[in-house]
């Protein structure tokens, strides 16, 4: 199932690269910080993080 943010994501970022690292760090974090926190993500961190870079760029 393909995330509709991602489409929104890929059409506003010059270069897919830049897309997947941005999105790799971002989900990265979040998945330290619920480590860190003792959470269990019901969600793949990697949506977590195309939805919240979805969200910052206002999409």
């Amino acid at each position: 199932m393909l995330n509709e943010n991602l489409g929104k994501l890929i059409e506003n970022y010059e270069n897919r690269y830049r897309l997947v690292t941005d999105i790799a760090k971002c989900a990265r974090k979040v998945s330290e910080a619920a480590q860190a926190n003792g959470d269990i993500l019901v969600e793949k961190s990697v949506s977590v993080a195309i939805d919240k870079l979805a969200k910052e760029k206002n999409l």
